[in-house]
């Protein structure tokens, strides 16, 4: 399996920028999908996840709010809306598929908040 992450960029504080992830190579639509970030000298943190049908979203304390996880089963895609973006928002996006044991990662989308 396979998730390429798209839609990163520079963007001002206060700004709006939509992320996407296609995944191709296995049964999309059975899966968790969750984005996760890393911001330079952090450790990776989980963002936001979304079970397989859509039904039912979480988000981290960080990004409730402002950021919304949604998917399209049938064009294999997750995105991410992020609204009110924040400098602390910095850092590399990326995609994860999960069903039980089996996952799957995107090498990631950068996402610069900056004036």
């Amino acid at each position: 399996g396979q998730l390429v992450e798209s839609g990163g960029g520079l963007v001002q504080p206060g700004g709006s920028l939509r992320l996407s992830c296609a995944a191709s190579g296995f049964t999309f639509s059975t899966y968790v999908m969750n984005w996760y970030r890393q911001a330079p000298g952090k450790e990776r943190e989980w963002v936001a996840g979304i079970t397989a049908t859509g039904g039912i979203t979480h988000y981290a304390d960080s990004v409730k709010g402002r950021f919304t996880i949604s998917r399209d089963n049938a064009k294999n895609t997750v995105y991410l809306q992020m609204n009110s973006l924040k400098p602390e928002d910095t850092a590399v996006y990326s995609c994860n598929a999960l069903r039980a044991t089996m996952g799957y990662w995107g090498k990631g989308t950068l996402v610069t908040v900056s004036s």
